[in-house]
């Protein structure tokens, strides 16, 4: 099973390194800090002819009645 698992991990390294190389660096930036800047919540990541035409970015937030303001909903 541990050798399976290994050479998965190595097959997505080798996968995730070529597309890296095909992603603009410019494009790959927004992406990071899309992630980067939501605490809670989700990034969705929209291509068409294999271009990344649109990032959508959700971030999760759930209103304190007590009055006290907002916090991040932890999923």
């Amino acid at each position: 099973m541990e050798v399976d698992a290994d050479i998965n991990s190595e097959t997505n390294i080798i996968a995730t390194e070529r597309a890296a190389k095909r992603i603009p660096a410019d494009i790959v930036q927004e992406i990071l800090r899309a992630v980067t800047s939501i605490e809670y919540g989700s990034v969705e990541i929209i291509i068409h002819q294999r271009k990344v035409v649109q990032i959508e970015c959700r971030e999760k937030i759930r209103l304190n009645h007590n009055g006290s303001g907002r916090k991040a909903l932890r999923s």
